[in-house]
This record gives C-alpha cells, structure tokens and sequence, in this order.
C-alpha cells in the first residue's frame, strides 16, 4: 500500500472517530419522561374499556379477565 493510501486511511478512521465521539449520543438528547404520569402503573384496576381488536371485534374487561387476571398489551403498530 502506498504511503498515500496510508496516509488516507489513516485520516478517514480518525474523522469517522471524531465524528462518533463528538455528537451527542441519544441519551444525552432526550427528555426523561415520567411514566407513573402516562396511565395505570403495575398492579393499578384498569378502567373497563370496549376497544375493537384487529379483525373489529369488540372486548371489555370483563371479557378478556381469566381467573388468574389478565396481561393487556396495547400495541402501536406503524401505520397509525
């Protein structure tokens, strides 16, 4: 390799590094958000809801609680 290719090499690993290490990383940028203020916290009572699923059928509460509780996941797909 030649000493210019080298030399180049060298310059761009070094300007690849600089710009790495100079911009602000994601967590230096975001706000801190307080998710005990964004709606009902582990172990909260739900409020009862009738919300259409994918295929438009409608569920409250009381149709998707089993005897042991229920996990309610409540996905934001990309096309919203």
């Amino acid at each position: 390799m030649s000493r210019m290719g080298i030399v180049f090499r060298t310059t761009m690993f070094a300007a690849c590094l600089f710009l790495v290490y100079s911009t602000p990383s994601a967590a230096q940028t975001r706000t801190q958000i307080d998710v005990s203020a964004l709606g009902p916290q582990v172990g909260d009572q739900v409020p009862d809801f009738n919300l259409p699923d994918q295929n438009g059928l409608r569920h409250t509460l009381q149709s998707v609680r089993g005897p042991n509780g229920s996990l309610i996941l409540f996905y934001r797909s990309a096309d919203w």
